[in-house]
């Protein structure tokens, strides 16, 4: 069995901090606005419909996205 360590000497103080500090919270920002979505929400109830259920409404699972979005792609 093998194993690896890597050590990475970070300084106190970098200069890019902050803007790094930045572009993190707004990804986190970001990742909250999608998960809070009307379309996430329904993706969701979607998936956990069974099977059956989403033939009922005609969709199959790997269509739901799609479904979703379809207002917003032309594919």
């Amino acid at each position: 069995m093998a194993t690896h360590t890597t050590n990475i000497h970070t300084p106190a103080f970098s200069l890019f901090a902050p803007i790094r500090a930045f572009f993190a919270a707004l990804g986190r920002a970001m990742i909250v606005a999608a998960e809070n979505s009307s379309r996430m929400k329904r993706i969701e109830a979607f998936n956990a419909m069974t099977d059956e259920q989403l033939a009922e409404r005609g969709l199959k699972r790997e269509d739901i996205v799609r479904h979703v979005f379809q207002d917003l792609m032309y594919v």
